[in-house]
């Protein structure tokens, strides 16, 4: 019996691992480039008078961008829950990926119990782009607030 639900889980883990890559991938190439603009941006200003307007507006499209990019991330698990029809519609299942992705778990859905490894999964995969997110954006702050001027 035990083997049988160590088969079942290899599905989840054959299913999950490139999301969770893909993901990753993404994640920090779009972070990367949200860097290199960064110092574009903020490169041509002189003095903490006009430093600091331009950096709160920096830091809030780039939150914007990072809400947007865990969006698109949250998607990409939905739509691997909709191929595998364990959740019955598109709605339902980007619901679930954000509940799953930021830990709400909240959301009155669940997985087909075949599936439900993939929740789980999918749960590490938020923690680790919130991870990445945060630490970008500490190191946007710290990058700012060190800069002579």
């Amino acid at each position: 019996m035990q083997s049988a639900t160590i088969g079942a889980w290899s599905g989840n883990w054959a299913w999950s691992l490139p999301i969770i890559v893909l993901n990753v991938m993404i994640h920090v190439t779009v972070l990367a480039f949200v860097n290199e603009k960064l110092d574009g941006v903020m490169s041509g200003v002189v003095g903490r008078r006009d430093r600091m307007p331009r950096f709160a507006l920096v830091m809030g499209a780039t939150t914007l961008l990072a809400t947007m990019l865990h969006g698109i991330e949250a998607f990409i698990w939905a739509a691997a829950y909709r191929a595998l029809d364990s959740l019955p519609d598109y709605k339902s299942a980007m619901l679930y990926s954000l509940s799953a992705m930021t830990s709400y778990g909240h959301a009155n859905l669940y997985l087909d119990p075949q599936w439900q490894m993939m929740g789980a999964l999918e749960a590490l995969n938020g923690m680790l782009l919130l991870g990445l997110t945060t630490a970008f954006l500490f190191s946007m702050i710290r990058k700012i607030s060190q800069a002579p001027g």
